[in-house]
């Protein structure tokens, strides 16, 4: 559990997530089950049984879509192949999809999965969840439908989305308040941001339903800043150096909470910089300086707490690699917002994208490609480790990343790399995907339920 001491907190050995034997390790007839175990057919009625399962194979199935939709957006844009007028603007439907679309769906199959365990309830079944997922899956056919036809349809989309995450966070929210467990405060913050993200979902199908889409930009925003990234800092909290401390034993899991604040606080901070700027039309000089101490001084923090929590050591280890590489993203995505707001002040103005990208593909991407591969490997029986190809799909989400900050950094090349950089992160997305899809339809490897 989390402690306000700087200790060196190593887990103990019974909280260690059990690894599945290697084939090499089994007998003749324990490999050739497993091997029958990984040749079964795929069913779709086992995304019941468990809500990792159901939510994962919902949000991965989102989460392509709509990054094919706007890969053909992009290739549109560049070679004008197809007919593709919209009511709502692409920009600001991308905006929306891209921070609401999947995201939430993929904290869903987390929280439910390791919520019960954190709060000392029941598993949650997921049939349980089904009714919410449902109705957050039908919004958004609903609301892209919609940016195509017209704005009050797209406005009714993120009103269903709205409800099915009402559903959704009602429920987690139930278990916090029903949990015996004398530590509550990583599941608590995740239920108060979650309400967060229920309002601003509410104010998004406003700001659709009376076609102010500035309104709905803004909003996507802050969902990002009040919302998605404060989810992943309280279970980066929690989660990394728990990882970290599992695997690699030399590593401690130094998680204060005072830490956690900090982070949150850095955070929220970065939000309200959002609100200014869309409330005021020219920011005081003083407050861009402001700013860019502020950023820099988050970013060079949060770099230092990668290297803390064992980032060196962490590369040993592909799956833990992964989570403490993607965690770098974050410090390195305040470091680019204070170099563009400083370059603002200089008089050269270079777009806000960049930082924005760092944290959503760098960050945010990365950590959710580490998060659900293991969570996907442990419940489905497989060994914890990220194989070649895991490691590759990583790398392949790296290059996606740096091709488009390299798009706002290069505008006479902007077209080509966007589309480069579209086309590199749906590849990795359909591979992924399709691999993951594929576990989550089928039996457990190891023979065990669930």
């Amino acid at each position: 559990m989390p402690t306000d001491r700087p200790t060196r907190n190593v887990i103990p050995l019974k909280s260690q997530p059990p690894k599945a034997a290697s084939p090499q390790a089994m007998s003749p007839a324990q490999a050739r089950e497993h091997a029958r175990l990984h040749k079964q057919p795929w069913r779709l009625a086992l995304l019941l049984h468990a809500p990792h399962r159901l939510a994962f194979a919902s949000a991965i199935a989102m989460m392509t879509s709509v990054s094919l939709w706007w890969w053909m957006v992009l290739l549109n844009r560049a070679h004008g192949a197809w007919n593709m007028n919209m009511v709502v603007p692409d920009t600001f439907v991308h905006a929306v999809l891209m921070t609401l679309g999947f995201m939430p769906l993929f904290f869903v199959g987390f929280l439910f999965t390791a919520g019960p365990k954190w709060l000392r309830l029941p598993d949650v079944g997921a049939r349980q969840i089904l009714p919410g997922v449902a109705t957050m899956l039908t919004g958004w056919v609903v609301l892209l439908a919609g940016a195509y036809l017209h704005a009050t349809m797209a406005a009714l989309g993120m009103g269903l989305v709205a409800l099915g995450w009402a559903l959704l966070a009602g429920r987690f929210v139930g278990m916090v308040r029903r949990s015996p467990a004398p530590d509550r405060l990583h599941a608590t913050l995740i239920a108060v941001a979650s309400t967060v993200g229920l309002l601003i979902m509410v104010v998004a199908a406003l700001g659709l339903a009376t076609q102010n889409f500035a309104w709905v930009r803004m909003v996507a925003l802050l969902a990002l800043w009040w919302f998605i990234t404060p989810v992943y800092g309280v279970v980066a909290h929690r989660m990394i150096p728990f990882f970290s401390a599992s695997a690699v034993p030399s590593l401690d899991a130094w998680r204060p909470n005072w830490l956690l604040w900090t982070l949150l606080g850095v955070v929220f901070m970065q939000g309200g910089w959002v609100c200014l700027e869309w409330l005021s039309s020219q920011t005081p000089t003083w407050l861009l300086i402001v700013r860019v101490v502020t950023s820099l001084l988050s970013g060079v923090s949060l770099l230092a707490l990668a290297v803390r929590w064992g980032l060196w050591r962490s590369l040993r280890n592909r799956l833990l690699a992964m989570l403490h590489l993607g965690f770098v993203w974050l410090g390195v995505a305040f470091c680019l917002d204070a170099f563009t707001v400083g370059m603002r002040l200089r008089g050269v103005d270079i777009p806000t994208l960049l930082p924005l990208h760092a944290l959503t593909m760098g960050f945010l991407g990365s950590l959710l490609l580490a998060m659900v591969t293991r969570v996907s490997c442990g419940h489905s029986g497989r060994t914890l480790v990220a194989d070649a190809l895991a490691w590759g799909l990583f790398w392949a989400l790296q290059l996606a990343t740096v091709l488009r900050l390299l798009a706002t950094l290069w505008p006479a090349q902007a077209e080509h790399l966007l589309v480069a950089a579209a086309t590199a992160w749906l590849s990795t997305l359909l591979v992924w995907g399709a691999r993951h899809g594929r576990w989550y339809g089928q039996p457990r490897v190891d023979g065990r339920p669930g």
